[in-house]
């Protein structure tokens, strides 16, 4: 029996209703808490190590593990596994949902695509941060591990450097648009900042902007060095975030250089806290 286009279109409504409900507003607003939270934690640790005092180059898993040693630190991790699934959920639904208006050309199946894989990634890490509330493992591999992992698979592929390449060329492609969306701060026509004050709405812009321009320079990093590992045929030069902090502080005036993309991941974490108040989720 054949479904009439009524019947579709009924149920795609019912399901965007589903997907934009209370609970789903809820979880996704907690979701961007927690994401503030991991960037604020990676940049705190990441500023420690540019200034001399301890600290080191992290990415989500280890600032978990940071935060999972606080006083309280049980408790946090609890409320941040529900937001990481949350936040997860929510992407998916923007990717399969079109929640976004992305549309169905190759531009915008490309960036629902998006939206499905860090959706994806972030159930991941929820998962591995269950794992450490429950005591049953860690957090999970580094960044930078897991992408050795899985660029030494690609590369035991038939074409495995071309495939390894390309994927670095759209790591680096990702880097040119949060540049772009840092240029332009496009991204603060999903934010409802109508009724601020005019220097609150330019502060939360500038952090957005600092935020994706550190965001950039860390792709551009883990790009170039994912195309390196496909021309020297060796996994071990790719990196993840983590790695991409620590071949900063290998270049001239790295330090220097850490300290600015640490601040603007601590930018990007407190636009995330903006980004649960005032973004418009589903509309």
């Amino acid at each position: 029996m054949r479904t009439s286009t009524p019947d579709i279109h009924r149920a795609e409504r019912t399901a965007r209703r589903a997907a934009t409900s209370p609970v789903v507003v809820y979880l996704a607003r907690l979701g961007y808490i927690v994401k503030g939270i991991l960037y604020v934690v990676i940049g705190i640790l990441a500023a420690l190590l540019a200034v001399g005092h301890g600290g080191s180059a992290t990415d989500q898993r280890g600032a978990i593990g940071a935060i999972g040693a606080l006083p309280f630190g049980r408790f946090i991790l609890i409320v941040m596994t529900v937001g990481l699934f949350g936040f997860g959920l929510w992407s998916i639904i923007q990717g399969v949902l079109d929640t976004e208006g992305q549309g169905s050309k190759a531009k915008g199946i490309l960036g629902r695509v998006g939206y499905a894989v860090v959706g994806v990634a972030y159930i991941v890490l929820g998962y591995g941060t269950l794992r450490v509330v429950s005591g049953s493992g860690s957090a999970g591999k580094s960044t930078t591990s897991s992408t050795q992992d899985w660029t030494a698979l690609l590369l035991k592929q038939p074409f495995g450097q071309a495939l390894v390449v390309i994927v670095g060329l759209v790591v680096l492609a990702i880097a040119l648009y949060l540049y772009i969306r840092a240029y332009k701060a496009q991204f603060q026509s999903r934010l409802n900042l109508g009724q601020l004050r005019n220097s609150t709405r330019k502060a939360i812009i500038n952090l957005g902007r600092l935020g994706y321009a550190a965001l950039g320079i860390v792709f551009t990093i883990i790009g170039i060095f994912l195309i390196v590992a496909a021309f020297q045929y060796n996994a071990k030069k790719a990196v993840g975030l983590d790695g991409a902090l620590r071949e900063l502080v290998q270049q001239p005036f790295g330090l220097v250089l850490l300290f600015i993309v640490a601040l603007g991941l601590i930018a990007y974490g407190l636009y995330s806290f903006a980004e649960a108040r005032y973004r418009r989720i589903g509309r």
